[in-house]
């Protein structure tokens, strides 16, 4: 528990480890935790007799499981974010991309009314507080190419290739020491 109004869990994913940030209302954070060896409950005592912690705690438990099990391609879990506006507008607008569709940084900076501001539009995908669910990794380069995730290129690979059904026999980069 970071302070009195947010929680942290963690996730074990096909990709790694996802340290997970929220509180009674919204997800705050999801971000990869590659330094993580063991996965501890660290939620404050009686966590789970909050019926509204454990509400939203659920939540986001059961559509990332159905996410990675292939049975879920978009999200209603309710978030909470903070950046400045222009952030705000593109962490918006990448949930606007199709599951299994791309789209380019300078299409991206087109679609928010910032045509020419694809390093612009790059620098706030990289800030992105919420992975996968806001999904940055869907931006790729002009020419096709897979660059620029910040959990890792080859995440972004494995995310793009899980949501065109292409992941079930890549492998599963997560262990526990």
């Amino acid at each position: 528990m970071t302070n009195q109004n947010s929680y942290y869990t963690y996730y074990p994913s096909p990709i790694g480890i996802l340290k997970i940030e929220f509180n009674k209302e919204a997800l705050l954070k999801i971000e990869f935790d590659d330094h993580l060896r063991e996965v501890k409950n660290n939620c404050q005592k009686n966590f789970y007799e909050d019926k509204k912690i454990l509400k939203i705690y659920n939540l986001i438990f059961d559509q990332l499981n159905q996410y990675f099990l292939g049975k879920r391609n978009s999200f209603g879990i309710p978030l909470q974010l903070e950046g400045s506006s222009f952030e705000l507008k593109v962490w918006n607008q990448l949930k606007n991309i199709p599951y299994g569709k791309t789209y380019s940084y300078a299409e991206l900076a087109a679609d928010i009314g910032k045509s020419g501001a694809a390093r612009a539009v790059g620098q706030a995908n990289s800030r992105n507080p919420i992975s996968i669910i806001i999904p940055c990794h869907r931006v790729i380069s002009a020419d096709g190419s897979i660059n620029g995730y910040s959990g890792g290129i080859w995440r972004k690979r494995w995310l793009l290739n899980h949501e065109n059904n292409k992941s079930k026999n890549i492998e599963r980069k997560i262990s526990f020491v």
